[in-house]
């Protein structure tokens, strides 16, 4: 009797600790518990044999490509001191001879791209320090030649010389509405860029933005950080609304002196990149007009000003900006990308002739350009030509021949190439593989894994989890629309479950992907455990399946998309495994004005609703980015208005959450506010939860714990 109560006893202690957890916000907000391995501070030395790495003891090391050796140390990150303080550095940067460190510490970021640094130089030789400015400053960067740091202070362009241990300041007359080599805020937003200079190719001169914007309307918000809370002010043009007005110089270093570029006499234009044409030393500007939708690219003398147009696009809609564009050293031609096959492409084009030849073909798309390896001849891209939930890595030589897979594992691929082409590192995963980061050379060899992340692999384990599955889902057009779902993982075909959908939906962008997901993803594990069904579609106007599929939403922004959202609703409905009395749908930014729209029009199908800092009316919302797809508001009033959430209250009958922070210098508190205004009106009820001083990502301390814990409750009690 007693052997069996052991083996009884034994048996279910071993049943008990066979049994998995569930996952708690605590794991996913706080412990972290599902934290990934990255490679941290890898920079791919000049030579290309070499790669930069920072350790585990944050020692900065060069590493041998090939074998994974450690060459040297180069320095203790952690163990920097000047004048008898401690150094934290938070970013490094070589110059152009790898001789001397850019370190940048302390930083503080502006808005989404801008970060404000105490800047030092660290000689590797010599192990001395020097300090830039005592103050922080902005985009510091070596010349070409390394004896110059040039960077942004209080809107002015200096450079230090670091022969003289000395500053020197190029303009002068720099304030608040006149911005020299920084970005105003809406060109930092939507072109993705906020270093608004460039060294020449020989370090002679610097190439710089000047944004005067005195007649851009201000926005003000306040912090509510005093007794008397701050109010702070800034340039933001909304839809329709005047821009800065743009011009670009070139200092001259030895002669101290500034020309101005010719970019033509209209003023109400956008110029979205400078680069440097390391053919000739030549600036290269390009110049778009206010529609967005033609894109000429121009050749500027630095010595004169004087400009030539090398080429020319134009779009019946709009024309997207990129980095795409690769200037070739030995001959008067540049490698770049465009949709105007139908389909995003590499084309080359030679100045002389004026004459573009297309180098890639076919009904799918190239997602980057990472460059051109002129010794061979082959230019390497990024594509989805399998699966537009995709990646890998390409290569096809400048005469559009031998085209070639040089990544063979299906899944999600991201590449960072050594110089010269000869090796890289590739991020790999799919939705259950976990990321991996592996060494190969350029035929696609693996050289060395890096990062296996199998401490993630184990701690899964613990974990009750589900699959995610890739499907696909008809809209009313009867097109196949790309989605995920994730199912309870005692999930049965007999039983109902409710429905969570989740979606982004912004032109051109993707959610539904062969990777593996990021922190939200525990978070639906966690509402799966629940007995929850998660879903993600992809609707129309979303990215990598063509320029028609993509710009079928131009003028029209959240019209297609919320009736493809209304559409998988209604055909998840339908499935013998959902209560098709409670689907709900929630989202952010762009996503959240979708799921405010699909709940108004949608109300016989969504129950409930959650919009976390959602854009309620595009007349708020800046001018570079809502205009490219729906021209201004005195152009297109119906466009504007009747995808307006906030023009359709009165069909609300779920439960509404708004989520809103105070301080969004990028969608405003004040798409949240006239929302909330008309649901009053209405007599609507609602619900909401506003976070002070927060702006568009919501974070910092214990908020993203709060706003989840938010979220998960209100799904829980009204779905």
């Amino acid at each position: 009797m007693r052997i069996l109560i052991l083996w009884l006893l034994i048996a279910s202690s071993s049943a008990f600790s066979q049994t998995k957890k569930d996952i708690t916000l605590d794991d996913i907000y706080k412990q972290n518990t599902f934290r990934q391995d990255v490679v941290t501070g890898f920079r791919s030395m000049k030579d290309g044999q070499f790669f930069s790495e920072i350790n585990t003891d944050g020692i900065l090391q060069k590493v041998r490509f090939s074998d994974g050796n450690v060459e040297k140390d180069l320095v203790n990150l952690k163990k920097l001191t000047f004048q008898d303080s401690s150094l934290k550095v938070d970013d490094y940067r070589f110059n152009d001879d790898e001789t001397k460190i850019l370190l940048l510490t302390e930083s503080e970021n502006i808005y989404r791209r801008s970060i404000l640094n105490k800047v030092y130089v660290y000689d590797i030789a010599t192990a001395e320090i020097q300090l830039i400015n005592e103050k922080k400053v902005l985009h510091a960067s070596f010349s070409p030649l390394s004896d110059k740091v040039a960077y942004v202070l209080d809107n002015n362009l200096f450079y230090y010389d670091l022969t003289e241990n000395e500053n020197h300041q190029i303009t002068k007359d720099g304030d608040y509405n006149l911005i020299h080599g920084n970005c105003d805020w809406v060109y930092e937003e939507e072109f993705s860029f906020t270093k608004a200079y460039e060294w020449s190719a020989k370090g002679d001169y610097l190439v710089y933005y000047t944004f005067n914007q005195q007649d851009v309307p201000e926005y003000n918000f306040a912090m509510y950080d005093k007794l008397y809370p701050t109010d702070y002010k800034y340039k933001y043009p909304k839809a329709g609304e005047r821009n800065s007005e743009v011009s670009i110089h070139a200092f001259h270093v030895k002669r101290g002196k500034t020309v101005k570029c010719d970019i033509g006499d209209e003023k109400d234009i956008y110029v979205p990149r400078i680069k440097i044409d390391g053919f000739d030393n030549s600036i290269i500007i390009y110049r778009m007009n206010r529609l967005q939708n033609k894109l000429e690219i121009l050749k500027t003398n630095p010595q004169d000003g004087l400009s030539t147009v090398i080429y020319e696009e134009q779009n019946p809609s709009y024309i997207e900006i990129s980095d795409d564009i690769y200037f070739l050293k030995k001959e008067d031609a540049f490698i770049y990308t465009s949709e105007k096959s139908g389909f995003r492409h590499i084309y080359k084009h030679d100045v002389a002739t004026n004459q573009s030849i297309q180098l890639t073909k076919g009904n799918w798309e190239v997602v980057s350009l990472y460059g051109v390896d002129e010794k061979n001849g082959d230019v390497y891209f990024l594509s989805c030509m399998d699966s537009p939930l995709e990646r890998y890595l390409h290569a096809i030589n400048l005469q559009g021949e031998n085209s070639r897979v040089i990544t063979s594992q299906k899944g999600w691929h991201q590449i960072d190439w050594s110089e010269g082409f000869e090796f890289y590192l590739d991020k790999y995963s799919t939705v259950s593989q976990v990321p991996v980061y592996a060494i190969y050379n350029k035929q696609g060899k693996l050289i060395r894994t890096l990062k296996d992340n199998h401490k993630l692999v184990e701690k899964m384990k613990e974990f009750n989890l589900s699959q995610v599955e890739l499907i696909t889902v008809p809209n009313d057009k009867e097109d196949q629309l790309n989605a995920w779902i994730l199912k309870p993982s005692n999930f049965s075909p007999t039983k109902k479950y409710p429905l969570l959908m989740f979606q982004y939906s912004g032109p051109g962008s993707q959610q539904v992907m062969n990777s593996f997901g990021g922190r939200d993803m525990w978070w639906y594990q966690m509402l799966a455990q629940k007995g929850y069904i998660i879903v993600c579609v992809d609707g129309t106007g979303t990215g990598f399946r063509g320029e028609a599929f993509k710009k079928a939403t131009y003028l029209q922004l959240g019209k297609y998309e919320s009736d493809d959202q209304i559409a998988a609703a209604r055909y998840f409905a339908k499935q013998t495994y959902i209560d098709a009395s409670r689907i709900g749908i929630w989202g952010w930014s762009y996503g959240g004005y979708m799921s405010s729209i699909c709940l108004m029009k949608g109300s016989d199908v969504f129950k409930m609703a959650i919009a976390v800092a959602p854009v309620t009316n595009w007349r708020y919302y800046d001018n570079i980015y809502t205009e490219r797809y729906m021209r201004t508001p005195a152009e297109n009033a119906k466009g504007y208005d009747d995808n307006s959430p906030v023009n359709m209250v009165s069909n609300l009958k779920g439960k509404y959450l708004l989520i809103h922070g105070s301080a969004d210098d990028n969608v405003h508190y004040q798409n949240t506010m006239m929302m909330i205004d008309a649901l009053v009106k209405a007599n609507k009820e609602f619900d909401s939860e506003i976070y002070p001083n927060k702006n568009h990502g919501i974070s910092g301390g214990n908020t993203r714990y709060h706003l989840y814990n938010r979220m998960t409750k209100y799904i829980l009690e009204n779905l």
